[in-house]
C-alpha cells in the first residue's frame, strides 16, 4: 500500500498537483493554465494520483473537477508512523534483516569497501 502511494508522490510535478489540491478543487484545464505543462501531461499524473487513490475526480459536464483525497492521505501518514514506530521483530516481512542485526558490529562498512563509512 504504501508503495503505490509513495511511488505516485516521489514525482515533483505531482506533488506540486498534490499541493495544489490542498488549497482547492481544481479542473484539468485550471492545472494546465497554473502549471503552464499540456493537457495530457497533467492527465498522466492524474491518473497515477488517482490509482493511488490520493486524487478524487467527478464530472461537472464537460469538466473533470479534481479533489485532494485528504483522508486517506491522513489515514497514510498515520499508518506509516505507526509502521516505522513498530518492532522490527513484529514486522514478519523484515524478519531476516531482524535475525541478521545481531551479526553487525559496526565493521560491515571495511569488510565490504576496504574503508571506514559512518551512518549518522
Amino acid at each position: 500500500m504504501f508503495e503505490t502511494i509513495f511511488k505516485a508522490l516521489g514525482e515533483p510535478t505531482r506533488l506540486k498537483i498534490i499541493k495544489l489540491l490542498s488549497i482547492k478543487e481544481l479542473c484539468v484545464c485550471d492545472l494546465e493554465e497554473i502549471m503552464q505543462i499540456s493537457q495530457p501531461r497533467i492527465s498522466q499524473h492524474l491518473k497515477v494520483l488517482k490509482y493511488a487513490g490520493l486524487v478524487n475526480e467527478r464530472k461537472e459536464g464537460q469538466r473533470s473537477i479534481c479533489s485532494l483525497n485528504k483522508v486517506l492521505l491522513n489515514n497514510t501518514m498515520d499508518e506509516f508512523q505507526e509502521y516505522i514506530d513498530k518492532p522490527l521483530e513484529e514486522i514478519p516481512e523484515l524478519a531476516g534483516e531482524h535475525s541478521r542485526i545481531p551479526c553487525i558490529d559496526g565493521e560491515a562498512c571495511k569488510r565490504k569497501l576496504g574503508t571506514n563509512c559512518k551512518i549518522e
